[in-house]
């Protein structure tokens, strides 16, 4: 049976100031009904699989527990990484994992920022590559190329395989770097060459001995990092100065083009990693204008942009192939055919500190979401709404006061060692040093607006007390 290990890295910079480090574009709703994470599980659906393993960096552990939760896929699941360290040590965690539990599967190993908009020809190109995945081939997905693209890596494709017509699956020539424009028009009309879909299904076993033999250094640092491995609710945690020293390195590099076993299923489904706004406009339906529209907008003389707006109205007149992009704390506008070039933008937000790099105003939590309304020196408003049954920890701050004023729902206070209930219209003060504790003991959703005020009102002005 295939185990599904779902690839849920990244950093967010080509689809700022949608995508944030801490909130990247895997999480987003941007093609589909659900989040690129949820479509992604949801797409194995009618195959025959495992429960899914979901690897992930440590800041969005609770993001990911949220968003698999919602489609019933939360099995204490998430491998968190301390660190990123690429393709091939993420993978290789998986395998040692899975061979750990006392199994030997088949893996699946799947990006969970792909858009596949052709489910049943995704299914027949997986059942294709089972069958040489159990005879010890390391199978990629070669996507049908639909033009020739300068952004993605290609497969040259070499002895066919056994199989039908044009699908047939083949051995594997070699693997290329993204290449100049005029390089990839040779590809296209030779026919032997895919793009690199970044997908890959081999056994555990035999993915770690090719492992072994070409980067011993990986299997060694995942090795001993799983070796102290420990379980904490939904999450496998292993240990960060192991892995930490671990080399990084994609699967590509470090297994996939040395491996003498190398096997490419072709893949004609649709397929995209929408690694650009112009990429996302391309792959959603449009308006008879050729516009793609998300929010409140009005347009006059408007063709072929993207919108996308929060909660703001975005009015345009007289223009054509822009992206614009409005958040609660950002707005991106840009030709289509240049927003390669957004990774500028969050390099200069990085290189200034500003935090518009790194997260949005609004931010999630197991507990609920925060969304910081005004941000001074001095003082910051936040809105806070806390799940019903949820809490905050118990906490204390060395520089700030706090209000709370609770706008609906029950709010249980703990301030030192009083408790209180408050209800709507109702406020409290937190003076500076008081131990403190939120409940939402209601069946409702806790909304409060929460005043800080005070001296220093940085993120590590906190305390949790155990």
């Amino acid at each position: 049976m295939l185990l599904p290990v779902i690839m849920a890295g990244g950093t967010g910079s080509r689809l700022w100031p949608l995508s944030r480090e801490l909130y990247p574009k895997q999480f987003i709703c941007l093609h589909g009904q659900q989040s690129m994470l949820q479509e992604t599980l949801n797409r194995l659906s009618g195959i025959d699989t495992q429960e899914p393993v979901v690897i992930c960096n440590e800041d969005h552990r609770f993001l990911v527990a949220e968003q698999l939760r919602q489609i019933n896929q939360l099995s204490k699941n998430i491998i968190l990484e301390p660190a990123g360290r690429n393709t091939a040590p993420a993978i290789a965690l998986a395998a040692l994992h899975a061979i750990r539990q006392g199994d030997d599967p088949i893996l699946l190993v799947l990006a969970a920022d792909h858009v596949i908009e052709k489910k049943a020809a995704f299914h027949d190109a997986i059942r294709k590559a089972v069958s040489y995945a159990k005879k010890g081939s390391l199978v990629t997905f070669g996507i049908v190329p639909a033009g020739p693209e300068t952004g993605y890596g290609y497969i040259q494709r070499g002895e066919r395989l056994p199989g039908d017509g044009v699908s047939s699956p083949h051995k594997v020539l070699r693997f290329v770097e993204k290449p100049s424009l005029e390089v990839a028009e040779e590809y296209l009309l030779s026919g032997e060459y895919y793009w690199n879909s970044g997908m890959f299904m081999f056994r555990a076993t035999r993915y770690l001995q090719e492992l072994e033999k070409f980067r011993p250094d990986i299997l060694q640092s995942c090795q001993l990092a799983v070796e102290g491995i420990n379980h904490q609710g939904d999450f496998i945690n292993i240990q960060a100065e192991h892995f930490i020293d671990c080399p990084d390195e994609s699967v590509d590099y470090a297994v996939m083009e040395k491996t003498e076993d190398a096997v490419v299923v072709p893949l004609d489904a649709g397929w995209s990693d929408v690694g650009s706004w112009a990429a996302l406009w391309d792959v959603n339906e449009k308006d008879e204008n050729g516009n793609l529209l998300k929010g409140d907008t009005f347009l006059h003389n408007t063709q072929n942009c993207y919108i996308n707006t929060d909660d703001q109205l975005v009015a345009t007149v007289g223009v054509n192939n822009l992206v614009i992009v409005n958040t609660k704390d950002a707005v991106l506008v840009a030709e289509k055919d240049q927003v390669q070039d957004v990774k500028r933008i969050v390099e200069f937000l990085k290189g200034k500190c500003r935090s518009e790099y790194r997260r949005h105003r609004e931010t999630y939590w197991p507990w609920g979401r925060c969304d910081l309304i005004v941000r001074t020196d001095r003082f910051n408003v936040n809105r806070i709404t806390v799940k019903p049954g949820e809490s905050l920890p118990l906490q204390m701050h060395y520089h700030r006061t706090e209000h709370w004023v609770i706008l609906s729902g029950t709010a249980e206070v703990t301030i030192q060692d009083k408790i209180q209930l408050l209800t709507e219209n109702q406020s409290t003060f937190i003076p500076i040093g008081a131990i403190h504790k939120l409940d939402n003991p209601g069946k409702i959703p806790l909304e409060m607006l929460e005043i800080q005020s005070g001296s220093y009102l940085g993120d590590d002005d906190f305390i949790e007390i155990n």
